[in-house]
């Protein structure tokens, strides 16, 4: 799968949930790998942020991402509809502190993404495939969230407040396809016991009845509850009904809890990365959701690519014959069995390492370690699987070694290893010359690293 981007530029306005501020935000296409960053326009240099999980430096009643003293404040809607409509690479212009809360939902974005369209661009996807069980826990508020290996992204949530009102919901999202249905619509909310606490504290100024399902759950009196009322120029509400006070009804009964998921998905789309996982989420909220992200992020900056998914029950796209007849490498030489994922820019092999090697003769007779050269050469025939796949009758071209750079080993290899090797292209191939970088894998471990260039020459 490609990166993709957006067609062209949208813009959106309206007033900030926190400021009160009147605000516009432009959104525009960007580059392959260049992530979603938001531009502060308003200030001097027009500085930008990366919208990454290290870059959270609050999180009260809302997700703020900062640098230095820059900071843009609300961002989760927007990121959710972005992330969720397979958005990889955008440029947010905003020219204010906050993104404009529009409805209090996802759906203004959606839309307009929807209606300015979107494209593939060169660059394959970098997905994060979970692959084992990850937990963040917050013993003060009792959030938990656990992420699960699936083959796709899906969500479950349970909310759990102490109200009359509000009490235990559930929402799901199974297929990210069904976000802009199901879950986009769902409205930021809010109960009257909090609002004064909140608008001395300086935030929702921009609060109203058209962005926000306000939950009035707690007995106050008539005079107090029309105070409120008052401060937020909303109308006066019975003290003695309780329920939802909205200006449009509900669009689901478990609207509350689908917000909630539409949060979680804004905050976990701050990895940088397109997920597949299953996430679990016990009374979810942005510091909780942040952690999860950071802990995704420094797994993803500790290694820059993970090992590919290797599952040996799925067919291979290249067996031992195909492979042979590309490759002009036979025994002891032909250095990989199969070749499990191919894209245009990458392909993935596979070496079953065993004792029956003929190099453990002689390295070493007491304590077999596979040859790092070997380690090359495998990845390099790799290599030339890919550099073979972009011309016509490959079986009449080889490829040759031009150079290596950047040679790594990092662990040994022995009996019993599986070796997965990802390749990938630097750079486009030009006249026949392509330049790569290999990684060979046991497990989940890099055990060599390498960059090469070869030169594919047609056969006499």
């Amino acid at each position: 799968m490609k990166q993709v981007t957006l067609k062209g530029s949208f813009m959106v306005s309206g007033k900030g949930l926190h400021t009160g501020a009147q605000l516009e935000a432009t959104f525009c296409p960007a580059p392959d790998n260049h992530g979603y960053k938001i531009q502060r326009i308003d200030l001097d240099g027009q500085p930008t942020i990366d919208a990454l999980a290290e870059n959270v430096v609050s999180t009260c009643r809302g997700t703020v991402i900062g640098k230095g003293d820059v900071t843009v404040s609300t961002i989760e809607h927007a990121m959710a509809a972005l992330y969720a409509s397979g958005i990889d690479n955008c440029l947010i212009k905003v020219n204010g502190p906050e993104m404009p809360i529009l409805d209090g939902s996802a759906l203004p974005f959606v839309e307009r993404i929807n209606e300015i369209g979107v494209e593939e661009q060169t660059m394959d996807k970098d997905f994060y495939y979970v692959k084992h069980k990850v937990e963040v826990i917050d013993k003060e508020t009792g959030s938990k969230l656990m992420l699960l290996p699936d083959d796709e992204f899906s969500v479950d949530v349970k909310v759990n407040f102490d109200s009359k009102v509000l009490a235990n919901q559930y929402a799901t999202l199974d297929h990210v396809a069904d976000f802009a249905e199901e879950i986009a619509p769902a409205r930021t909310f809010v109960f009257v016991r909090e609002i004064e606490p909140l608008l001395k504290a300086g935030l929702i100024k921009g609060g109203d009845l058209d962005n926000a399902i306000v939950i009035y759950d707690t007995l106050m009196s008539q005079e107090q509850l029309d105070a409120i009322a008052d401060m937020m120029a909303v109308p006066h509400h019975d003290a003695n009904e309780f329920g939802y006070i909205n200006t449009k009804p509900l669009f689901h009964a478990n609207e509350p809890a689908r917000h909630k998921l539409m949060d979680l998905v804004g905050d976990i789309a701050l990895i940088g990365r397109p997920l597949k996982g299953r996430i679990i989420a016990t009374k979810p909220g942005h510091t909780v959701n942040a952690q999860l992200a950071k802990a995704l992020r420094n797994d993803i900056k500790r290694q820059e690519v993970q090992a590919p998914v290797y599952n040996p029950n799925v067919e291979p796209l290249m067996d031992n014959n195909t492979i042979r007849a590309l490759l002009p490498h036979r025994y002891p030489f032909l250095l990989v069995d199969k070749v499990i994922d191919k894209s245009d820019n990458y392909i993935v092999g596979i070496k079953n390492v065993t004792t029956n090697e003929p190099f453990f003769q002689g390295h070493f007779p007491q304590e077999p370690v596979m040859p790092g050269v070997l380690l090359v050469e495998a990845m390099a025939q790799t290599g030339g699987l890919l550099v073979l796949s972009t011309v016509e009758d490959p079986e009449r071209y080889s490829t040759y070694f031009m150079k290596i750079d950047a040679v790594k080993f990092r662990q040994k290899v022995v009996p019993g290893d599986t070796l997965i090797f990802h390749v990938s292209f630097l750079t486009p191939m030009r006249r026949g010359m392509a330049v790569m970088k290999g990684r060979a894998f046991v497990g989940e471990k890099v055990v060599c690293e390498c960059e090469f260039m070869a030169q594919i020459i047609k056969n006499k």
